[in-house]
């Protein structure tokens, strides 16, 4: 007679075995309709399982984090059903869940249309609409390949080859369809109601480019159609707000095949870029940070001694060259991190503890391998600048280190408009370098000294840099979406891999704890978070074009190039349109531009010397004479707006 107990420590006693559905039913009808699995002693199981002992149990709803995503793995194996209806010839791969939803790798002898995706959602929902009940049977391996080699489903025996002996497996039957996944997943189709088939990309088989290419298929999932409606809003505004489309509207940067991953800046880019570095270089220099330069390509052995060749060599950009006077080549590699550079700066002279905390700043060129596959406008790139930092510090002095740079990054933040950021505690992987007792010691000092700062943090487990763990800081932008750029990472390895050392009070020597730390991370990266984050209308300190300058006819063109002029000695990025176009068509083009000021001058304007103001977003802020228009820009920009 099993007894559970559920989370408000409530107990239940049953006269025989119950599965966590009938439990459900037991506790009430309304908890019963929601129930998609259950937590048995904290482990995740399908609402079928079978309860025959005492434990701990919490009913899993789809309003639930872990109830949502089983939600959409079961739309994964939904989607998987419908389409081995439409074209039985399909062959599955894999399905797993992602942020938001759910894709399957498929091999199908055509490509999916957006009409093909519409048909496959049609048919999914019709076989959601029958409630049918999905069974759960857990099978040998030998079983599972058996049942995939008849089904003619190669990726699923591979699969099945793949999973270590003693681990369940478990085979999940939609009616004839049959998939073979760890679950948990829902036990009837009735909680599938809410779903939409997405896009369609390539992908090779197990991410390896080695491999062939197969269709991969996205969704998206959510508990009601509300939830589902305000996605497609979501996703629609982000569709408006992609830079990759703003950096061709707005003229701000191109790429192209001759220079994969690697940015072309245009102008206005650059200017936008500029400003924001200029504004990091400020901030950094009131923290006391000294800026340093190190060199772009460096031999093999600082890499070897870094600890970076054997555990990011795949992706390093390697070149080899002749020596003169020598029969031998130099192997280098162009450096895809900054960090062993600095200490190299760190070692020369000796350092003695009354010099530290010591932090070096630099904007760092780097150049890192990623597939092209994974390339991705600005966010994803092979060539980027990090406005990176090192301090070379004792481990008495982190927590100090610590608030010091959340109080810079917060302020950083907030200027550039993100009031909201979450922090994540990453800890070590499983490839690392360094000692378990080293890696304890440093995740101890962050966990303790983001704890003494009383702020709110989550732990993910495996997620540390290899050579230690790191508080991630992570932005909501203005739709939600969640971007990791701050990083603060204690490192207790590498200083003592290069041979950084000084002087401690005892004359004897130390090394010190290396704290990397970036606040925006890639620059690239960032500023395509902040072009979404502002759909393009940055704000007016760093618009690449503060104020542009329209003449109503050819009369008031020399008076609008004067304004401009003055405009620019003033320090202020002003633009004059003189072209033979109308008014109307000049202010639409701007505004298409997302120009903060559009200055407008007729005869009027210039015989009072005044200028007609529209602020971006159609403002009309009436006519005002040069120097006043001259101090609301200034207020603008100082202010950050």
């Amino acid at each position: 007679m099993p007894t559970i107990t559920l989370p408000d420590n409530s107990k239940r006693k049953f006269d025989n075995p119950l599965s966590i559905d009938d439990i459900a039913k037991d506790i009430g009808p309304g908890l019963a309709k929601a129930t998609v699995a259950g937590k048995v002693n904290g482990l995740l199981v399908d609402a079928s399982d079978i309860i025959q002992e005492d434990c701990d149990l919490e009913i899993v709803t789809i309003k639930d984090d872990e109830g949502i995503e089983i939600v959409r793995h079961s739309c994964a194996h939904l989607f998987a059903h419908a389409l081995k209806q439409i074209y039985p010839n399909a062959q599955m791969a894999i399905g797993p869940v992602i942020k938001d939803g759910f894709y399957y790798d498929i091999k199908l002898d055509k490509n999916l249309t957006n009409e093909d995706l519409e048909a496959i959602e049609k048919r999914m929902k019709q076989l959601a609409k029958t409630k049918y009940d999905v069974v759960r049977e857990v099978v040998s391996r030998n079983q599972a390949i058996d049942t995939f080699q008849k089904r003619n489903e190669p990726y699923k025996v591979h699969l099945a080859e793949e999973i270590p002996d003693g681990e369940v497996i478990a085979l999940y039957h939609h009616e004839e369809y049959i998939d073979m996944c760890r679950g948990p997943h829902v036990t009837n189709m009735r909680h599938l109601k809410a779903f939409k088939l997405t896009k369609t990309s390539g992908a090779y088989w197990k991410g390896d480019s080695k491999n062939e290419m197969l269709q991969r298929i996205y969704g998206t999932a959510w508990p009601d159609s509300k939830d589902l409606d305000n996605y497609i809003l979501q996703q629609e505004e982000a569709e408006k707000r992609d830079h990759r489309k703003l950096g061709r509207q707005l003229d701000l940067f191109h790429f192209q095949e001759e220079a994969p991953g690697m940015v072309f800046w245009h102008p206005k880019g650059w200017s936008i870029y500029s400003v924001l570095k200029n504004f990091i270089k400020e901030k950094q220099d009131e923290f006391d940070y000294q800026e340093i330069n190190t060199p772009q390509i460096v031999d093999r052995k600082l890499w070897e001694a870094s600890g970076h060749w054997d555990k990011y060599r795949e992706n390093m950009f390697i070149t080899e060259i002749d020596e003169e006077h020598a029969n031998e080549k130099r192997t280098n590699a162009l450096k895809p991190m900054n960090c062993p550079c600095h200490v190299q700066v760190f070692n020369q002279g000796l350092r003695s503890y009354k010099d530290l905390p010591i932090r070096f700043s630099e904007f760092g060129s780097c150049h890192r391998y990623e597939a092209s596959g994974t390339l991705h406008g600005l966010m994803r790139v092979r060539g980027f600048t990090q406005d990176d930092g090192h301090i070379f510090c004792t481990e008495d002095q982190i927590q100090d280190e610590t608030k010091n740079f959340i109080e810079l990054l917060s302020d950083i933040y907030a200027q550039l408009g993100f009031e909201a950021f979450e922090i994540k505690l990453s800890t070590r992987p499983e490839v690392r370098a360094g000692t378990d007792e080293i890696w304890d010691k440093a995740e101890l000092a962050l966990e303790n000294a983001i704890k003494n700062l009383k702020l709110p943090y989550e732990v993910v487990e495996g997620d540390g840099a290899f050579y230690g763990p790191k508080l991630d800081f992570v932005l909501i932008d203005a739709l939600g979406r969640e971007w990791q750029c701050g990083t603060f990472q204690a490192d207790f390895i590498l200083p003592e891999r290069l041979d950084a050392k000084f002087v401690g009070p005892d004359s004897e020597r130390y090394h010190p704890v290396m704290i990397h730390r970036a606040v925006l991370g890639s620059f690239e990266r960032f500023l395509g978070v902040l072009i979404e984050h502002y759909g393009g209308a940055l704000p007016a300190w760093l618009s690449p074009i503060q104020a542009e300058i329209l003449n109503i006819t050819d009369k008031q063109a020399e008076y609008c190039q004067k304004i401009a002029d003055l405009l620019k000695k003033s320090g202020f990025r002003a633009h004059s349109d003189l072209r033979k176009e109308k008014i109307t068509y000049k202010i639409r083009d701007h505004s298409l531009q997302k120009t903060p000021f559009l200055l407008i001058a007729g005869n009027r304007e210039m015989e009072n010397n005044t200028i007609s103001v529209r602020a971006r977003g159609g403002e009309d802020l009436g006519e005002m004479s040069i120097d006043d228009f001259i101090q609301k820009l200034q207020n603008v920009v100082d202010e950050k707006k």
